[in-house]
């Protein structure tokens, strides 16, 4: 299987809820007890305690690299790897994972195929009002990929504008409105229907430099080993006055407060380390840079 990096980032735009789940044999685990006429478990004000009792946490997934995927028939990435993390820490030592569409996650949640979303899924207020985040477990700063060099001297989107360079940037993407923000051109804005596209572009001399998350920057060139690329600083764009961090985190069911509140109390912790953080997740793109700041709460993102 190969993750699709571009379908979870165009979903990180729309904030879409709905799909179809797709299932990996003989990873989909049963609903238990529901409430009647909702398909939702009941019981999940004790949901830490039932799974302390038995050991192990359903985990939904979308199968999408760098953010949680499987490799070689493990989950692994950087959801699964700091959920790991903390939930060994709560005394839940093991994850049953459940592949799904990325748009099926919280239906899939909310049904009761599984207890939490392992998948940096974006915190948006739509997605707010059906289920409940953790704190912010990254950001998303953006960055630019250009020729090995940066022969055009370029560090953000304002240079872009400011240099006249090409910006490619993915069908549907946030980037577009943030190379726009910026001052890039419509006509230098390059739309590319996936992540791949761009940095044949930038090898083919189309586009001057590639805009995207550098968390997915760094997993392209990483994919791409020996293209003569570069990922250059990431940066936070600002768009009418607003930075825009994007940030991702764990999800839970409405009703499961208390998991949540334990999970955020152990992921404050590796939060607040980055040296910590890095040593978990820094195989898989993510920086310091992606460390939240302190100041980035839930409960603001889910009122924005």
């Amino acid at each position: 299987m190969t993750p699709s990096l571009t379908r979870r980032r165009l979903f990180l735009t729309g904030g879409a809820l709905l799909g179809a789940g797709i299932a990996a044999p003989g990873l989909l685990t049963a609903c238990s007890r529901t409430e009647a006429g909702s398909g939702a478990p009941t019981g999940d004000a004790d949901l830490l305690a039932k799974l302390r009792e038995q050991g192990h946490v359903r985990v939904g997934f979308a199968g999408e690299a760098p953010y949680g995927f499987q490799d070689g028939g493990e989950l692994t990435g950087e959801a699964p790897t700091l959920h790991r993390e903390i939930l060994t820490a709560l005394g839940i030592p093991e994850l049953r994972p459940t592949l799904t569409e990325f748009g099926a996650l919280i239906p899939g949640l909310l049904a009761g195929r599984f207890d939490v979303v392992s998948a940096g899924m974006a915190i948006t207020p739509e997605r707010c009002a059906k289920v409940i985040f953790s704190e912010p477990e990254f950001v998303s700063p953006t960055a630019l990929m250009v020729p090995k060099g940066n022969p055009n001297g370029l560090t953000d989107l304002k240079s872009c504008a400011a240099k006249g360079a090409t910006v490619g940037v993915l069908t549907a993407a946030v980037e577009t409105s943030y190379a726009k923000a910026a001052g890039v051109p419509d006509g230098s804005v390059k739309a590319l229907a996936k992540q791949q596209d761009g940095l044949d572009a930038l090898l083919a001399g189309r586009v001057d430099a590639f805009a995207l998350t550098g968390i997915s920057l760094r997993w392209l060139a990483r994919t791409n080993k020996g293209a003569a690329v570069e990922v250059l600083e990431p940066f936070v764009p600002v768009v009418n006055g607003v930075e825009q961090h994007s940030p991702g985190g764990a999800v839970f069911r409405p009703g499961a407060t208390s998991l949540r509140d334990a999970f955020n109390q152990e992921l404050a912790k590796i939060t607040a380390d980055p040296a910590r953080y890095v040593r978990l997740v820094g195989k898989y793109g993510f920086t310091a840079r992606e460390v939240p700041p302190r100041t980035l709460r839930t409960a603001d993102l889910c009122t924005a």
